[in-house]
């Protein structure tokens, strides 16, 4: 595809066609995964379709904009107000570049496009209410000529683009209701409760490949979840084993655990790996924040992981309980009990282990893109956690240039952004794009 970071002319504020609240409906969200197709000699996933389609062809000219959106931070991680154009100083590739493109964010004459891939399966029980309140916040910060959409982790397009608020919101309640079940009137009527299928870099990957077109001018996702879909992708970073060290008479059960996971694990790859992923994101146009459930686990021992580990399987038990029946509740309680018998310290600490990978590459995604990744610790945090997002979007710079390089090389082209006389200064954004290809 030809998007990458770049943007017609014609997309320029002041020269900017008018964005209606509607944006035409998306035709059979994630079928773009449809056509990917692993292909073992590159080690590379690759896309299957014959010929581009309309929406793969829209920019052919010469002159293209490159564009970064910039949060610059002093030294004591505050966000930077009042610098004017001639302030920032870029280059590509070491060779310096013209200005030739510059907007606040804070510019409501510019439209936000944001979607929302939301994460409710079942390791996410613990936070699926405060995310969708917190959700609800975001969505009545959203300006008059904003629009926004609802992803769902089972790759569904639970919200087509809209300014419709009550709608918005309306959607983001059904999450809710599925998450709860219904036991209905006298146990008539009931239904079940219903969790997303993990299907979280599927949901990216369809949503960066499908969901943004040329009338985009700020395309924003904000990511949450886990990130646990990473052991079924190509070449995945998990790999399940038997940890050493297990008493003699759960050998043989553990062992045939991690078989079982393996045969998981190979009847559910999926057709690209994540550094597929890590390239479709710098492909995109889109400024990714990522919002991970969990206590951090990153940069943390192996005891300090399990202790955390252990006290989340505490919380999610303690959120679960009180929605279950009397009857349901002792059931649950009974196999607690006698999962703990086959579930060694040296099970729980592997997990750990693999779920501080799983973080790690997660945290790896928003940051190629010119975003940033925070650990939702607390449900209660992700109000706040949504509000610092808004509040970042309208406090950075949108700074473009046209590359002097005009070469259409297919290749990766690496940014640098700096502020005169300010070397003390951090600046967030997007670091690299991918030049269009020659054909």
């Amino acid at each position: 595809m030809i998007r990458v970071v770049l943007i017609v002319l014609l997309l320029l504020p002041g020269l900017a066609l008018a964005q209606s609240g509607e944006k035409p409906k998306l035709k059979d969200f994630g079928s773009s995964l449809k056509k990917l197709k692993w292909d073992p000699q590159t080690n590379s996933t690759t896309d299957t379709r014959s010929t581009p389609s309309d929406d793969d062809d829209v920019i052919k000219i010469e002159t293209a904009l490159v564009v970064s959106e910039l949060l610059v931070l002093d030294k004591q991680g505050k966000p930077v107000q009042g610098l004017k154009e001639s302030d920032f100083v870029i280059t590509e590739d070491d060779t310096p570049q013209q200005i030739g493109h510059f907007v606040l964010g804070d510019n409501r004459s510019l439209p936000r496009s944001i979607v929302l891939i939301i994460d409710y399966s079942g390791s996410q029980f613990p936070y699926i209410k405060n995310s969708v309140e917190a959700a609800g916040v975001l969505v009545d910060k959203l300006g008059p000529l904003d629009r926004m959409a609802i992803v769902t982790d089972d790759v569904e397009l639970l919200s087509e683009f809209t300014n419709d608020k009550r709608e918005l919101k309306k959607k983001l309640n059904t999450l809710l209701e599925k998450s709860r079940g219904n036991e209905g009137f006298l146990g008539i009527g009931g239904t079940r409760r219903q969790f997303g299928k993990s299907a979280q870099y599927s949901a990216l990957m369809a949503t960066l490949k499908e969901a943004f077109d040329d009338e985009d001018q700020r395309p924003i996702v904000i990511f949450q979840t886990d990130g646990d879909e990473a052991e079924y992708l190509r070449n995945s970073i998990i790999v399940p084993q038997t940890p050493p060290d297990l008493p003699p008479e759960l050998v043989a059960i553990v062992q045939g655990q991690v078989e079982q996971r393996r045969q998981l694990q190979r009847s559910g790859m999926t057709e690209f790996s994540l550094d597929d992923v890590y390239k479709t994101v710098e492909k995109s146009r889109a400024t990714i924040y990522t919002v991970v459930p969990g206590a951090k686990l990153v940069g943390l021992d192996p005891e300090q992981q399990l202790a955390i580990v252990k006290a989340e399987d505490e919380r999610a038990i303690n959120e679960m309980l009180p929605t279950l029946s009397k009857k349901a509740r002792e059931a649950f309680m009974a196999r607690q009990e006698a999962r703990k018998k086959v579930v060694p310290l040296q099970v729980l600490r592997m997990r750990a282990q693999d779920n501080a990978k799983l973080q790690e590459a997660l945290a790896a995604v928003a940051p190629l893109s010119g975003g940033w990744t925070e650990y939702l610790e607390q449900p209660s945090q992700a109000q706040g956690i949504y509000s610092r997002i808004m509040s970042d979007i309208s406090q950075r710079y949108i700074v473009g240039y046209y590359p002097t390089n005009k070469e259409r090389d297919g290749k990766r082209r690496l940014m640098n952004f700096q502020v005169k006389g300010h070397p003390e200064y951090t600046i967030l954004g997007r670091r690299s794009y991918f030049a269009p290809g020659s054909n």
